[in-house]
């Protein structure tokens, strides 16, 4: 199917004008850079975390009025808990900051919450703030926002190898019989398309144990921006790229 783009022109009322091209159904972002675009103006690393807190806001809006049907966010990694204490205390303290003033927004606009990662080691004010989200929009038909929230994709991988090994040992999985659809069905995304498209800022070029199986035929899309400045002509540019690519997910067109 056929979206159109609009595109924003950056001006003070923010004008849509239409514009034909394809819109990727399945978005993911690694928000980086928010530490380092505090320090570049003297703050503590909360404070970029909070302003990267802010561009998620803004993201979200674009993303929704542009028709994409699911973002994907890296939230927090599984590598993030070696960071210092009071960083990773406040990192999981904005879940529930965000939310409260938020939630409301996404249940008129009708996007579903969503969250992939393991709740296991989760404070338990992080863990009922998703839970609160996720049931509040559970019935939304629209936009689906999916948390990437003590994510990681060996995690997953690996995961998803034991359930299915252990469903093999008891005879509900033939071993013959697993591909890749088995696979992708003990994913936490099993319920998601894969990523079209992957959005990287900060200058980074690597994807950080971020989605691996999934991200096998995504477009990447790298920007030396730090997240916190990310906005809507940023996600204009990546989506751009994107309709230039020739996706041919291995084969050739005739």
């Amino acid at each position: 199917m056929v979206w159109f783009l609009r595109r924003f022109f950056k001006n003070k009322e923010n004008s849509i004008e239409p514009v034909d091209g394809a819109i990727p159904q399945h978005v993911a972002i690694i928000m980086d850079g928010n530490g380092r675009w505090a320090s570049h103006r003297g703050l503590p690393r909360t404070a970029g975390h909070h302003a990267g807190m802010v561009a998620l806001r803004r993201t979200i809006r674009s993303a929704d009025e542009l028709g994409i049907k699911v973002l994907t966010v890296y939230a927090f990694s599984t590598e993030n808990w070696s960071r210092p204490k009071r960083e990773v205390d406040f990192l999981m303290r904005l879940p529930k900051e965000f939310l409260r003033t938020d939630l409301p927004e996404l249940i008129e606009k009708n996007v579903k919450v969503v969250m992939v990662g393991s709740a296991d080691g989760l404070p338990r004010h992080t863990r009922e703030a998703v839970d609160e989200a996720m049931a509040a929009t559970a019935q939304n038909t629209g936009m689906i926002l999916n948390f990437a929230l003590n994510y990681g994709s060996r995690a997953e991988i690996i995961h998803a190898m034991r359930d299915i090994a252990a469903k093999s040992a008891s005879g509900l999985i033939s071993p013959g019989d697993i591909d890749e659809q088995t696979v992708d069905n003990h994913l936490y995304t099993a319920d998601l398309p894969d990523p079209d498209l992957l959005i990287r800022p900060s200058g980074e070029i690597r994807l950080s144990n971020f989605l691996l199986w999934q991200l096998a035929y995504a477009e990447l899309w790298f920007t030396d921006v730090y997240w916190p400045d990310f906005d809507r002509r940023h996600l204009l540019e990546a989506i751009e790229a994107y309709q230039n690519r020739d996706r041919r997910f291995g084969g050739i067109k005739l």
